[in-house]
């Protein structure tokens, strides 16, 4: 099992047998928060793209139901035995959805288009330093030092047919723009896309020509962007839908006690956290601060940390369903460090304390940043944190939208402090150490999601340690002092593990997965 299958395995993964299979074919009707904004599973690394396109593109390895990883377009991987790296056995006969051969080709272009400047997921080959093809079905990546987390932090990486991409001028990925793989789709998976409406409407079909063992009988999967949790819960009760994620705590009472329908509850691997623009001179957002960043001072970290009474937000907004966290990655996951479990408790007056001692006795104002379409009750957690903020001094002028325009505006650095989400892909710790806490580094890909550019010199040493130690004790020794760091230093205000709320009609099998993702293939309609 993986380290996270032996963390609360019965309550967060596996299948859900939510009714009896059925053989007849039917549509499939589901709806979610926010649209993938985008079909290209190289242009944004964001978990509503990235599940999305597991139900059309593959990689060389998935994750099953309970998380574990199993071979998908490879069917076998081992390590090198002469140099640093892994070798992977390609699965044979297997067709893109246009009717090309799969080879090994394709894989060393999806490496190099995925691996380039311009591609949100370059972070995950950073510890990479050439591909090589051996044959048509065996591809080798070599790597700068041993790496036995590799084919974990691969799950997500899909296999694009390399001559369509370049017929169609889509040799790259489009990160803040478009190009046909933005809006076309050409993979290997168990469904095809036959229409897409951006923002209105998408069609799924399933893949005749599938190489996998077909278990669902959706014939058509019709899936609906809905933004407005009331209007989204109305069309579920309604019979408009069969199948919603999430739904808002508040609601799951009425779905429950609503016969036909049911709820569907555990608890994601995502870390919920505040983040600080701590290389900006200055803030963006401030009346009364103009030619200092405050947040510069770890004193004024501290004090934002204690001034969030978590206890409030788990009982005002969340119904008892969190639970707090300390670090950015929740317990139970590889590498969680018991040793540092306890986070920067609630203490508004310590908040003031440290307040005045940083030069700010009457705090200051500063701009807060977060999604309102991304995260479970994204804006009213914000707008209570602001109130917890203003208690202490610290007067927070929120800016909330939808997550199509918040991530460009934090990668152009336009924020104070900001609201993100983080569910490491590995399953171990090392995943947010190299996206959130490595300093930014581009040409080692390294830090991509390291918005503010928090910087430590000593856990960008640490960093390539832990990806090579394989001593469980030794890792964990400095995994410990890298968490330590990060606490000491608030690079982050960790707040909460995020919980699973989904909700269907009693007739629906599905799989509820701890990261979130959704998937087509596991769905049968009674």
């Amino acid at each position: 099992m993986t380290p996270f299958s032996l963390w609360r395995t019965s309550a967060l993964v596996g299948t859900l047998l939510l009714g009896t299979h059925a053989a007849q074919a039917e549509t499939f009707r589901w709806a979610s928060a926010t649209d993938p904004q985008t079909m290209d599973p190289h242009a944004v690394s964001s978990a509503p793209v990235l599940s999305f396109l597991n139900n059309v593109y593959e990689g060389l390895v998935r994750r099953d139901r309970d998380m574990s990883i199993e071979g998908s377009l490879a069917e076998s991987w081992e390590p090198l035995a002469d140099e640093d790296g892994w070798r992977f056995k390609l699965r044979q006969g297997v067709t893109f959805a246009d009717g090309a051969e799969f080879t090994a080709e394709d894989v060393l272009f999806s490496y190099q288009r995925a691996s380039s400047e311009e591609s949100d997921v370059r972070s995950w080959f950073a510890p990479v330093t050439e591909v090589r093809v051996v044959d048509d079905f065996t591809v080798d990546f070599i790597t700068s030092a041993p790496n036995p987390l590799f084919p974990d932090s691969i799950a997500n990486f899909m296999i694009l047919d390399k001559g369509w991409a370049e017929a169609n001028d889509a040799a790259l990925p489009a990160r803040d723009a478009e190009n046909f793989a933005t809006i076309n789709v050409n993979g290997t998976g168990p469904f095809m896309v036959q229409s897409r409406d951006p923002g209105v409407q998408t069609v799924l079909v399933p893949n005749p020509n599938w190489w996998g063992e077909v278990e669902h009988n959706v014939t058509e999967g019709i899936f609906t962007p809905i933004g407005n949790p009331a209007t989204g819960l109305a069309a579920l009760l309604s019979g408009e839908i069969d199948f919603i994620q999430p739904i808002p705590l508040q609601d799951a009472v009425q779905v429950e006690e609503r016969d036909g329908y049911k709820v569907l509850e555990g608890e994601e691997t995502r870390v919920i956290m505040f983040g600080f623009g701590h290389e900006h001179d200055t803030l963006l957002y401030s009346s009364d601060v103009t030619d200092a960043n405050p947040f510069s001072d770890v004193r004024v970290r501290q004090a934002a940390a204690h001034a969030i009474n978590m206890d409030a937000i788990d009982r005002v907004l969340f119904r008892g369903k969190i639970e707090a966290a300390s670090q950015l990655v929740p317990a139970g996951i590889s590498g969680y460090s018991d040793a540092h479990a306890d986070g920067i408790p609630y203490n508004p007056e310590r908040a003031k304390e440290l307040l005045t001692e940083a030069g700010y006795p009457d705090g200051f104002s500063f701009g807060l940043k977060c999604t309102n379409d991304r995260y479970i009750n994204d804006e009213a957690l914000c707008r209570a944190a602001a109130s917890m903020f203003a208690a202490v001094g610290l007067d927070a002028q929120l800016s909330t939208g939808p997550v199509r325009d918040y991530w460009p505006q934090l990668r152009e650095d336009d924020f104070d402090m900001f609201l993100l989400g983080w569910s490491p892909g590995t399953f171990d710790v090392e995943h947010p150490v190299r996206f959130l806490l490595h300093s930014q580094d581009d040409e080692k890909k390294l830090g991509s999601w390291n918005f503010g550019n928090y910087s430590n010199a000593r856990i960008d040493e640490l960093l390539p340690m832990i990806q090579q130690e394989i001593d469980p004790a030794k890792r964990q020794a400095m995994v410990d002092e890298i968490v330590q760091i990060s606490q000491d230093e608030v690079a982050y205000i960790p707040l909460y593990t995020q919980p699973l709320i989904w909700a269907a009609k009693q007739g629906v099998d599905l799989t509820q997965r701890a990261d979130n993702f959704f998937l087509l293939r596991w769905v049968t309609v009674n």
